[in-house]
């Protein structure tokens, strides 16, 4: 490869959690807290750390090559780039995050036409501009700096639009959401001109694959299980698996080796099941990526 790949890392929250995903997917990533450019173990790669609310400008423009940042930063800057992956993390939840709209509990505020003629505060400011534009609704959008639900508490703001994963934050500030304006996870993104260099692309595919394949491995483990013969159509009748479970027969004996992937959440149910079903020796065990 004639040239290295530029990719950004996010800085703030999704850094460590960017960081262990890609440790997961084969990649170490050195963070050095007096530099911007953290080491990676290949020899292809560049890294930069950059805020996730600026990445998606400074890989349109080519500063980056690809880079991880919020669908919200894209959409709030209006990029033009290419996004490779759709990647579902967090430091907190393993679900998209919602940019909500909200108000005091005892606002009488109810609807997005209530908001006419008053003051929302809110980071997402050109988003958040743009929804109620099309909607023929006069609001003052001011940009927030952070503590967003303070504004709203302390009265220098009617309406907050803010992210949320849990609510938690929302509700402990005695607030309540009226109406979420979109649903937004980490994307794998690359500028167009990158994405048309042949080893620049194999690159942010296998990265892509990789990450993917990290995130889908964490979500499912593996079963194992020895199940006799005769109780074999009855325990693999039960088996939700991405394929056909593997099969293979014990030596000299009449029991049967099987082996599946399932999803973690299943697992608590289904394993009682089975050993009411015949099944015995289970063992669960993690699953580092799924490819």
């Amino acid at each position: 490869m004639s040239e290295k790949l530029k990719l950004g890392i996010p800085k703030g929250s999704l850094q460590e959690a960017t960081i262990a995903l890609f440790k997961r997917s084969g990649w170490t990533i050195n963070v050095n807290s007096r530099s911007y450019f953290p080491e990676i173990n290949d020899p292809f790669i560049e890294c930069a750390i950059c805020r996730a609310q600026e990445m998606s400008r400074y890989v349109e423009n080519g500063t980056l090559d690809a880079g991880l940042t919020g669908k919200d930063w894209i959409a709030e800057n209006s990029s033009d780039v290419h996004v490779v992956a759709d990647l579902i993390y967090s430091k907190v939840s393993a679900r998209p995050a919602r940019w909500v709209l909200a108000v005091p509990y005892d606002s009488p505020i109810s609807r997005l036409e209530d908001l006419a003629g008053k003051k929302i505060a809110t980071e997402l400011v050109a988003f958040t501009r743009r929804f109620f534009a099309a909607r023929g609704i006069e609001v003052t959008i001011e940009f927030s700096w952070g503590a967003t639900e303070a504004k709203v508490v302390s009265g220098l703001a009617d309406a907050i639009v803010e992210v949320t994963e849990t609510e938690s934050t929302i509700k402990a500030h005695g607030l309540r959401i009226i109406h979420e304006l979109m649903q937004t996870n980490t994307q794998l993104i690359v500028n167009h001109a990158a994405w048309k260099v042949p080893p620049k692309r194999k690159k942010i595919e296998q990265i892509a694959l990789l990450l993917q394949g990290a995130l889908l491995g964490d979500k499912m483990v593996g079963l194992k299980m020895n199940v006799p013969e005769e109780r074999m159509e009855q325990v693999v009748a039960m088996l939700p698996s991405l394929k056909s479970p593997t099969v293979a027969p014990l030596y000299r004996s009449t029991y049967f080796s099987v082996e599946i992937m399932v999803s973690r959440e299943i697992v608590r149910d289904l394993i009682p099941k089975l050993l009411e079903n015949g099944a015995e020796g289970i063992i669960e065990y993690p699953l580092n990526k799924v490819v």
